[in-house]
């Protein structure tokens, strides 16, 4: 009954948004292009099902080896692939507005790791002294990140 009506079994219609929502430029595609050799079930419902070699062949920047999630629609939109934006905040926000290169922070081409400790006022003994209380603190800029996940005191 979602495709066929009472009266006759052709002509059918398929209402996709009933099933899974394609936006914009995956509306006009042939259901051929996502449902190969016609079939249905199982079909991919992350970017990433259709998109991955996209992700494997992006070198500016290496999405693989920068660590990005495969999740493509925090970046890039349903309308076009390019332009992607990222939203630094999304992920960390940057209290420190005057960063203007990655590698400022992200010291490896992996955008996974950074650092925390290698700027600002940032040094071992002043930190050291401001964490005396701290159980289980280390100078570590992922020890900063589990404890200061916004980015703030």
């Amino acid at each position: 009954e979602q495709c066929h009506s009472t009266t006759a079994w052709e002509p059918a219609s398929f209402d996709h948004d009933k099933f899974f929502q394609l936006t914009g430029a995956h509306r006009g595609l042939d259901c051929a292009k996502c449902h190969v050799n016609g079939t249905y079930a199982g079909t991919a419902r992350q970017c990433s099902g259709c998109h991955q070699s996209d992700y494997d062949r992006t070198k500016d920047p290496d999405h693989r080896a920068s660590g990005f999630p495969t999740a493509c629609e925090q970046c890039h939109s349903t309308t076009a692939w390019e332009p992607a934006s990222f939203d630094h905040d999304k992920f960390f926000p940057l209290p420190h507005k005057g960063v203007q290169d990655c590698q400022e922070c992200h010291k490896t081409s992996n955008f996974a790791v950074f650092s925390c400790v290698d700027c600002h006022e940032h040094n071992r003994t002043d930190t050291d002294k401001d964490h005396r209380e701290v159980g289980g603190y280390q100078y570590d800029s992922n020890a900063c990140y589990n404890c200061h996940p916004q980015g703030r005191d």
